[in-house]
């Protein structure tokens, strides 16, 4: 059994441990405060918002980065690309567009807009996807940075984004100014205020499905970051298994962004965060990406409940993190670089 070295398992202690005080942190913080004192004396009211508010909503923020930061690795490992998000094949732009049809045609009602957009983000992969499959063999006119399956797939991508924009501006032309078109943009720009106990059954189990696929495939979602022919010698089936992992990325995103909205730049920030401690890109980084992945979400929720007086959505602090982030990863040209196996 192949052992890695203690200096890298040892970066795992840190991260826990910032993960734990992050959720810890965020079960007493909010715009009523609890006291763990009060809580393990039975008190009523600070027990009802534990149980309420503050326990889903925490457990939301710390699966739901652990996920976007395991789907942001799996993205930016199969596209060989360091700037590649889970909007590269249109999840994003179609959870957006199920959101705004519920919101608009059903009844707007919290379960009716996370089922839509759960459905309108899986559709836009699928058929994305499926373009992709239906063109196989059509190559990337870029500098060599992905195979040919991979080119096709972000070519494919890339249109459904456009299609899922254009539906979304479509509806929210038809949206009513005053009520509707607030929810659609509220709802764009995410927030974990929502979530209650009755949410997280169904779409944790969802996601830790798809996050159970990522890490026992971890092996083959590295082996596709290498040449295409140099995969297929090593016995992975290149065509199948992409479409498969870009599928359970796809999963664990969808079951996420249903739930909260839009979440920005957590799938592109803990993976580089993971990849400058583990100095590889092997199962070390995908662990600890998930890992910050949950520190991230967890730190920008805290900051959205409680940095002003009315919630704030939690996008506006992870966009705060990723935008000066991506501008470094662009001024210094490693979004043309490939990962190292």
């Amino acid at each position: 059994m192949k052992m890695y070295p203690n200096t890298k398992a040892a970066k795992f202690f840190p991260a826990l441990a910032l993960l734990a005080a992050a959720g810890l942190l965020s079960l007493l913080v909010g715009k009523y405060p609890l006291s763990l004192a009060k809580l393990l004396a039975g008190d009523e009211m600070q027990t009802q918002v534990f149980l309420t508010l503050r326990l889903p909503r925490s457990l939301m923020a710390v699966l739901g980065g652990f996920a976007l930061g395991a789907a942001g690795y799996v993205f930016q490992t199969v596209f060989c690309n360091p700037l590649a998000a889970p909007d590269m094949i249109g999840v994003s732009s179609g959870a957006s567009a199920g959101a705004a049809f519920a919101i608009l045609f059903l009844s707007g009602s919290p379960l009716a807009v996370t089922a839509s957009s759960f459905l309108g983000g899986l559709l836009a992969v699928g058929i994305a996807l499926g373009l992709a499959s239906a063109v196989r063999g059509q190559y990337f006119s870029g500098r060599g940075t992905y195979s040919a399956g991979n080119g096709t797939i972000v070519l494919a991508g890339i249109a459904v984004h456009s299609l899922a924009q254009t539906i979304l501006m479509i509806l929210k032309l038809t949206a009513d100014p005053e009520r509707q078109l607030a929810s659609i943009e509220y709802w764009i720009m995410g927030s974990l205020s929502a979530i209650t106990l009755r949410q997280i059954p169904f779409y944790c189990a969802v996601c830790v499905a798809g996050l159970t696929g990522i890490f026992l495939l971890h092996r083959q979602i590295v082996l596709l970051s290498v040449e295409e022919s140099e995969a297929r010698m090593l016995g992975v089936p290149v065509g199948k298994m992409r479409l498969l992992v870009l599928f359970l990325a796809t999963l664990t995103v969808a079951s996420v962004i249903s739930v909260t909205g839009v979440i920005s730049f957590i799938g592109l920030l803990a993976p580089h965060i993971a990849r400058l401690l583990t100095r590889d890109n092997r199962l070390p980084a995908l662990a600890l990406s998930g890992l910050m992945g949950g520190f991230l979400l967890t730190l920008a929720d805290i900051l959205a409940r409680s940095a002003a007086s009315a919630e704030l959505p939690v996008s506006i602090f992870t966009s705060l993190l990723g935008a000066p982030f991506l501008l470094y990863l662009i001024l210094n040209g490693k979004g043309d670089r490939n990962h190292d196996g």
